[in-house]
């Protein structure tokens, strides 16, 4: 069973998509924690789950493409939750101005087949800060920060070809206006770019790097961070709305320099890059997660707070 102190009744859970790093530790973790599973891949043939010790019951496999409806209704089937998050086909793998579309309909599908789930009784969608920081104006002498409250402009990601915040933004407004309309109880997690292995320089968050930098909203979010944002806001019943999902903050230049680095190793840099200590004012938010996550992490049990580095789905 999931602790008792969040009041949790949920006990079985959709994992949608389980190819993903966040996607596989999230099964993990889960299974860990007691829940029955539903994982979503889609493509059984090349995908398959490693590395995940548990009693056969406790783990249903789908094969579940997030355009085929009927798939979806499948893999919902006797579960209270779902934990969504978006990855790109296979064949369509670049953010363009045409990948908005795409994800919109996959979140249409979603959303609507957990609202014919009678079973559904909670919906983590997953969506990123990218939905969020871009086309507000910077007044210098403001101290107000951006939170979960804002809304990136997609006029502003259109004349910027900023296609990544534009799909994550019209996403996410489309899953909202479903979630409404239908009476699902939803709440979102607004990731920041996700660190790790997999993380390459062609990651589409980081179009505009240099102006989130500047602008003090350059946040990025460990996995083990991340996938505890997710099991929080799902088990604590007095979760709602948004959250800016984030711990750390790019706003000093050895920061951007290691992030450089890891994503293309180059010569050492020039002495007078390494000793620029200026700092960044920091423009951005997460205190409505991290009142809600001060319980949870002090209250896992002891096989989370200690478990192995996991490895993703390949």
């Amino acid at each position: 069973m999931a602790p008792a102190s969040y009041n949790c009744i949920f006990n079985t859970i959709c994992v949608m998509n389980a190819s993903t790093c966040l996607g596989t530790k999230l099964v993990k973790r889960l299974l860990k924690r007691g829940y029955t599973v539903h994982a979503t891949i889609q493509d059984r043939g090349e995908t398959s789950l490693k590395g995940i010790e548990c009693e056969e019951m406790k783990l249903k496999i789908f094969e579940s493409d997030p355009f085929d409806y009927h798939s979806i209704l499948d893999a919902l089937k006797g579960c209270s939750g779902l934990i969504y998050s978006f990855q790109p086909p296979s064949d369509y793998p670049t953010y363009d101005e045409e990948m908005g579309e795409v994800e919109v309909r996959a979140a249409h599908n979603v959303l609507e087949a957990c609202a014919q789930t009678h079973t559904i009784e909670k919906v983590v969608f997953t969506s990123s800060a990218s939905a969020i920081i871009w086309g507000h104006d910077k007044d210098s002498t403001s101290t107000d920060y951006l939170d979960e409250r804002h809304w990136t402009d997609i006029n502003f990601c259109r004349n910027f070809k900023l296609w990544h915040a534009m799909s994550k933004t019209l996403a996410e407004k489309t899953a909202w206006a479903l979630a409404m309309d239908r009476g699902i109880n939803m709440v979102t997690i607004n990731s920041g770019l996700l660190m790790g292995p997999e993380l390459t320089i062609t990651n589409p968050y980081l179009k505009g790097a240099a102006e989130m930098y500047e602008d003090g909203v350059f946040v990025t979010v460990d996995l083990d961070f991340l996938v505890d944002a997710h099991i929080c806001v799902y088990e604590e019943i007095a979760s709602y709305g948004r959250y800016l999902c984030f711990n750390h903050i790019i706003n000093q230049n050895q920061d951007a320099l290691n992030l450089a680095q890891m994503l293309s190793p180059l010569p050492s840099p020039p002495p007078s890059l390494e000793e620029d200590t200026m700092i960044i004012q920091q423009r951005i938010s997460n205190n409505k997660l991290n009142k809600l996550m001060v319980d949870f992490r002090g209250h896992q049990p002891q096989m989370d707070q200690n478990a192995n580095q996991d490895i993703c789905l390949s």
